[in-house]
């Protein structure tokens, strides 16, 4: 599987490779065959493959698209694409004293790029189900279990043959009736049933409980020189995105994929952060935050700004800046020692705070918290900490969401899930949408909850008060 799909990357890394410099070649044709080619010309092949390679890599394009809808892969060209464009076009704008590259032929390079690509990854996708189909020989393979990953894994990548597998049989100690058709033997006749069979591949689907049974089957296996697959059995730890790695040789298992743990993901999120809280500081809070700052010290008595300690990254607290939008010295506790939450109509919150909270511009302060790297742009909201004590003892998987900096806002907060939580399914939901967002990040996503955070803005939301 791993050499079909490094196979596929590398055929695609080298059509693009050919593709663009032959386009290239094309619009400079006039400099090869007047002899001309020199310095310049080398530099604009070797930049614009390197920033292809780039973008192209970043925008996950040279993932493995073989199985999926080609509008799946479309979409990550056009990605690819356009970040292309804007750091190729900056690249010779800036340098243009350096590399002389005319600008209607750099226009004509990305229509060029725009129409060719497409069709090209088409017909490698067409040659590729071609050359599967009259090619490739199936794998016979003999399953070990015929419980529900046994059968899950016949009827989702066997059945069908696309992935070129065929069944040999089943092993397993009870003869199931869905398998009655294809069963071989137990597992006690690993040996003779492997002896018997004409097979390639061995997948072990049983839940592993007993090491001398697992090591009976790999060695029966490679005995007759079978290669063994083993797919573990996580199912009673729910739906989790699953991630192999490797310490040394010592293989490990990871029951969350965490992308922000990558130290590119880690730059790039911040990098945003900073460019996107500058941006909003310099043409949004230095006019706006003075305005809002008098308009709250003549409604009502106390502070601008009210800060309270909230818990972020592993758990640590930080101070979180707010504009203030109750009365002064309002208790966020009350007698029974309940997180006090605000609510529809709460007579703590003042006339001014009112709209505030309406138009999220009380989080606005927020983006300070975001330049001194406590909080993200995007990310699950942090909760007060009577509210986060609270929370964890009654919501399962609650402190996952401190695995990432808390945001000004979140995955949940656009699909719904902001406000008051004191129904407990509230918080589950908001919970279970904050550790999707931090297993599935991606630049693009954080993109598009920003976008639909000021959409939800201008129309407005119930739950915002």
């Amino acid at each position: 599987m791993k050499s079909r799909v490094k196979s596929s990357v590398r055929l695609k890394l080298a059509a693009d490779i050919i593709s663009l410099n032959l386009i290239l070649a094309f619009l400079l044709r006039d400099k090869f065959v007047n002899f001309q080619f020199a310095a310049n010309e080398f530099v604009i092949f070797l930049a614009s493959t390197g920033f292809w390679l780039l973008c192209a890599s970043v925008m996950k394009l040279y993932d493995d698209y073989t199985d999926k809808p080609y509008s799946i892969e479309g979409v990550s060209f056009v990605k690819s694409l356009i970040a292309y464009t804007f750091v190729s076009s900056t690249a010779f704008y800036l340098f243009e004293s350096f590399i002389v590259f005319p600008k209607n032929l750099l226009i004509l390079h990305f229509l060029a790029f725009c129409i060719l690509i497409p069709i090209q990854k088409l017909a490698i996708r067409i040659l590729n189900k071609k050359y599967k189909k009259d090619v490739a020989t199936p794998r016979r393979v003999l399953i070990v279990g015929a419980e529900s990953t046994g059968i899950q894994f016949y009827s989702n990548y066997v059945k069908n043959r696309q992935y070129g597998y065929e069944l040999a049989g089943f092993v397993d100690d009870i003869d199931s009736p869905h398998i009655s058709n294809h069963y071989l033997g137990k597992t006690a006749d690993i040996d003779q049933v492997i002896a018997q069979n004409e097979l390639d591949d061995i997948i072990v689907t049983i839940p592993i409980t007993d090491e001398k049974m697992l090591e009976r089957i790999v060695v029966a296996g490679e005995k007759h020189g079978k290669l063994i697959r083993i797919i573990p059995n996580f199912y009673g730890l729910g739906e989790r995105k699953l991630q192999f790695d490797t310490v040394g040789s010592l293989p490990i298992i990871n029951l969350r994929s965490l992308p922000l743990d990558l130290i590119e993901s880690k730059f790039l999120k911040r990098v945003f952060d900073i460019v996107f809280s500058l941006f909003v500081c310099v043409l949004l809070l230095s006019w706006l935050f003075p305005i809002i700052a008098i308009i709250i010290k003549f409604t009502s008595k106390g502070p601008v700004l009210f800060k309270q300690e909230r818990w972020g990254l592993n758990n640590k607290s930080i101070l979180c800046y707010k504009f203030r939008t109750m009365v002064a010295n309002s208790k966020d506790v009350d007698q029974n020692g309940v997180y006090n939450q605000a609510s529809k109509n709460d007579p703590r919150i003042t006339r001014v705070g009112a709209f505030l909270r309406k138009t999220n511009l009380d989080e606005l302060p927020q983006f300070l918290n975001v330049l001194f790297g406590s909080m993200s742009v995007v990310g699950p909201r942090p909760h007060p900490v009577p509210l986060n004590l609270q929370s964890r003892e009654i919501v399962d998987s609650y402190m996952l969401r401190h695995w990432v900096k808390p945001g000004i806002t979140g995955w949940a907060q656009v699909n719904g899930y902001r406000g008051e939580t004191k129904k407990v399914y509230l918080m589950k939901k908001r919970v279970e949408f904050d550790v999707w967002y931090i297993e599935n990040w991606t630049f693009w996503l954080d993109l598009q909850i920003i976008l639909q955070t000021l959409v939800n803005m201008v129309k407005g939301e119930e739950n915002a008060y």
